[in-house]
């Protein structure tokens, strides 16, 4: 009964987990007792979420032996593509501020600015393609988001107070150890004590995918604390979303089209467009503005309708 529940549970995740973060949210709305505790659950979350992504990608990697990474020509094509992506959103957003739909503009820059999900190397092996290449570029897509992400955001943060250098070091003393000390954690546990890599990778067995539905929970939690709270027209909250739908289309799109031109179709595909969308939650909670979440929040419905596509679409024999 127990392997059924969890069975059930592992493939029903995504609904599972938006609908208790909707449940969660409704419980602390409508039930007035629970208010005194509204405070410290969302203080708790701010640490919560950091924490869980480090577990999660600490998870991930100590199943990677750094010696069987190789790098490949799509990993920097992609990786440019990544920046410049980027920079074309929050280039014109640092010189033209009063632009009116600069939340939504914001809100696909952090789905574009997340790096790989360490999901996506499973999701590409079981579509056919190349776990090992995609494997590698996860890491370097988290190293690399690790200087990216500190880099670009301070040129939206328009009501951040200190300089571009200040704002770029108060970022980077956050993002860069959540990024960087689960793989060199993971790494010095391989290198220096075998015996014991073994032991915790097996204790952590599928960690990283409970850790992934709690997490769900307490995004969409979150995000709908923020669109209740929000002070924005409803037609800017729709447009939020699409901005995810967009991103979503797009990376998994130029990725694809780049896999065909360097014969990695699947990996490169799935390494653009598949997304550490928790990572990007976080990141536009703490550092721009919660309701900026909802971007990210809808790229995981959008991503995850994609990959059950392809799926579908390979059990099928049609790709």
């Amino acid at each position: 009964m127990t392997a059924k529940l969890i069975a059930f549970a592992k493939k029903w995740t995504l609904p599972l987990g938006m609908l208790a973060g909707v449940a969660v949210y409704l419980m602390f709305h409508f039930f007035t007792f629970l208010s005194p505790l509204k405070a410290v659950v969302t203080e708790i979350s701010h640490y919560i979420m950091p924490f869980f992504i480090f577990v999660m990608l600490f998870a991930t990697f100590l199943r990677i032996n750094p010696r069987s990474m190789h790098l490949c020509r799509w990993h920097t094509s992609l990786l440019a593509l990544q920046l410049a992506c980027c920079l074309l959103i929050a280039l014109p957003l640092h010189f033209f501020p009063q632009f009116s739909y600069g939340v939504v503009a914001q809100g696909a820059l952090v789905c574009l600015i997340a790096p790989t999900g360490t999901a996506a190397a499973v999701i590409a092996g079981r579509l056919g393609g190349n776990e090992t290449t995609l494997t590698t570029y996860t890491i370097l897509s988290s190293l690399i988001a690790a200087v990216m992400i500190p880099l670009v955001l301070p040129l939206v943060e328009l009501h951040a107070a200190g300089s571009f250098i200040q704002q770029f070091l108060l970022i980077l003393q956050h993002v860069f150890p959540l990024l960087i000390c689960p793989f060199l954690a993971a790494w010095a546990l391989r290198e220096f004590t075998p015996a014991l890599n073994q032991k915790i990778t097996q204790l952590f067995g599928d960690l990283a995918f409970y850790l992934w539905g709690v997490s769900l929970v307490i995004a969409i939690g979150l995000t709908l604390r923020s669109v209740a709270n929000s002070h924005f027209d409803t037609h800017v909250l729709w447009l939020l979303a699409g901005s995810g739908l967009a991103a979503c289309l797009w990376q998994f799109g130029a990725g694809k089209i780049a896999g065909r031109y360097f014969n990695d179709y699947i990996a490169c595909g799935q390494g653009f467009g598949q997304k550490n969308t928790l990572l990007a939650i976080w990141v536009a909670y703490t550092y721009l503005s919660p309701v900026i979440s909802i971007a990210p929040s809808s790229y995981i419905l959008f991503q995850n309708i994609v990959n059950s596509w392809q799926l579908w679409q390979r059990e099928t024999g049609r790709l």
